[in-house]
């Protein structure tokens, strides 16, 4: 393997890009589909996101479309500053509150607009 990069189905894909843009991340590319966005792609440093819509799914692949139904998408993400990474969310819906864990990680889970589960983690100094 080259590259790993998750492929997102979501319902709505325009009230993803902020939570995503807040973290630094630019959007590279994207292709609409009927009158909305079908796909999206964003980009920050050597990370990859790419977004499509259930509905663009269900045209371009529709013998995967019904297996994705109710997904669920969990990510964890090292940060070089939580401080800084919580700022720039701003309000968020947070899903389990800051901790500092056995593994020794500062962390904190939050849900993005489009239902994913975002873990941002800094390494606690020793």
């Amino acid at each position: 393997m080259k590259k790993l990069t998750p492929l997102i189905t979501v319902d709505e894909i325009e009230p993803c890009l902020p939570f995503w843009t807040r973290l630094g991340f630019e959007v590279t590319a994207t292709v609409p589909h009927v009158d909305a966005l079908g796909f999206a792609m964003l980009q920050k440093d050597a990370i990859e996101l790419m977004y499509q819509s259930r509905a663009s799914l269900a045209d371009d692949l529709p013998a995967l479309s019904t297996e994705l139904q109710g997904s669920t998408n969990m990510f964890f993400c090292e940060v070089e500053s939580l401080d800084r990474t919580i700022e720039s969310l701003g309000d968020h819906d947070v899903v389990v509150p800051r901790r500092q864990t056995f593994y020794g990680m500062d962390e904190l889970f939050v849900r993005a607009p489009c239902g994913s589960i975002v873990g941002l983690a800094e390494p606690v100094a020793e």
